[in-house]
């Protein structure tokens, strides 16, 4: 894979085409460090590979978790390989803390302000303007062509929605190390190949704000160097410092730290393709799931002994009960057990409707639930691993995202379809 023509060049990477890779560009980073639309730059020895590692890893996050995004895969320490995009002239700026520049356009705002929902803004890339602020409306009156796809109304929400679901996955990410997410941008791009918005340009510490134990002062971010009152060769190891510390910290949010399983218990080998369906989507989740047969009605003593298998190992467990006609099954695990337990029965299109009474009314006592959809069941099992684990949680967070980016998309084109008639 051999880079040939640049494209194009920012202050911080440099865009090569790959003409044996169709659709294909290879984004290179450079060592050098900017501030204020570079009316401060200097140069940063191992930056490059720092920032390169930085990103790799955020859109490896993103990507698994479901974000579609231009990133294909690490190429070099200084360089990865992307599609090919036609970029939409804006920042996408989110906030969760009020700072920095937000404070002196809203004068009476404090910092610290929580924004709940996340406060977005988008600003237009105009180095000579210093990048002003748009507003939604002047946003879509620009009437941007890019990449064959015109951006309208549609884009722009797809874009506004997109932008908060990325910063709350990463903001949840950096939770896990004790890090606040306080404020980031993005960019977007129309895939030259698809004719598709997605995630573009890099993620790394140019990018963001973060606040570890959202205190300000510990501060690891690009506003160190931004503060600088004088570059010094002191001052400017203090800053690589901090940017090499967020480039070990952000390969540990591709870890999971509470990695949780589905146990999914079947009354009978006649259940298995109900309960192949509820393992698939667990995968889908990245969640761990083991099938197993037992009756509670005609095995409680091995019922009891298979609960106690996965209840002495110490792995947050979820069972889900599979079983139709009467459900003794659901109903036993739950009155034996403190991990959560769902009721998935296999409903029958004879006798369904009187079965599903022995799952739905319980016993006094018993706090278990019933979800007929097997994804519903694992869906529902993710949900709740997905509080304590971040990664789950990004996957529900996307797929959400992706669900309501479909129905717009859909809306869209049957408006297009009603205008041509």
């Amino acid at each position: 894979m051999t880079p040939a023509d640049k494209l194009s060049e920012g202050k911080t990477k440099e865009i090569y085409e790959l003409p044996d890779c169709q659709g294909l560009v290879l984004v290179q980073s450079k060592d050098q460090i900017t501030a204020g639309n570079a009316a401060r730059k200097d140069q940063m020895e191992g930056k490059a590979a720092i920032s390169n590692k930085t990103t790799s890893c955020v859109f490896k996050l993103l990507q698994e978790s479901g974000i579609k995004t231009a990133f294909i895969r690490q190429h070099s320490d200084t360089a990865f390989v992307a599609a090919h995009c036609e970029m939409i002239p804006i920042e996408w700026v989110c906030r969760r803390i009020a700072t920095g520049s937000f404070l002196k356009r809203c004068p009476g705002v404090k910092e610290g302000y929580r924004f709940t929902p996340l406060k977005v803004e988008t600003f237009f890339k105009d180095d000579a303007n210093n990048d002003p602020q748009w507003s939604e409306e002047q946003l879509i009156e620009a009437n941007f062509c890019l990449g064959g796809l015109k951006i309208g109304r549609c884009e722009v929400d797809i874009m506004t929605r997109t932008t908060m679901a990325i910063f709350e996955i990463l903001e949840r990410a950096w939770e896990t190390q004790d890090c606040t997410l306080v404020d980031m941008k993005i960019e977007f791009g129309v895939n030259k190949m698809t004719k598709e918005i997605i995630l573009a340009d890099v993620i790394d510490n140019d990018s963001w704000r973060l606040w570890p134990s959202g205190d300000r002062s510990q501060q690891k971010d690009k506003q160190v160097y931004r503060d600088l009152k004088e570059v010094t060769p002191e001052a400017m190891q203090m800053v690589k410092k901090n940017f090499e510390w967020v480039a070990e910290r952000v390969q540990l949010l591709l870890e999971s730290k509470n990695p949780g399983r589905v146990v999914v218990l079947m009354g009978s080998t006649s259940d298995i393709a109900h309960g192949e369906k509820i393992k698939k989507a667990c995968v889908g989740y990245g969640i761990r799931c083991a099938v197993r047969v037992t009756s509670a009605h005609k095995g409680p003593d091995e019922t009891m002994r298979i609960k106690a298998e996965y209840e002495g190992d110490g792995v947050p467990t979820v069972f889900i009960a599979v079983a139709g006609r009467s459900n003794g099954l659901g109903p036993v695990l739950a009155g034996n057990t403190a991990f959560p337990v769902i009721n998935c029965p296999p409903v029958s299109p004879d006798w369904g409707a009187q079965d599903i009474w022995s799952s739905l009314r319980m016993p006094s006592g018993l706090g278990c639930t019933t979800v007929l959809s097997p994804e519903a069941a694992a869906q529902f099992a993710a949900q709740i691993f997905g509080l304590n684990n971040h990664l789950v949680w990004a996957k529900l967070k996307a797929s959400m995202l992706n669900t309501w980016v479909a129905l717009k998309v859909a809306d869209q084109k049957l408006q297009d379809c009603t205008l041509v008639d």
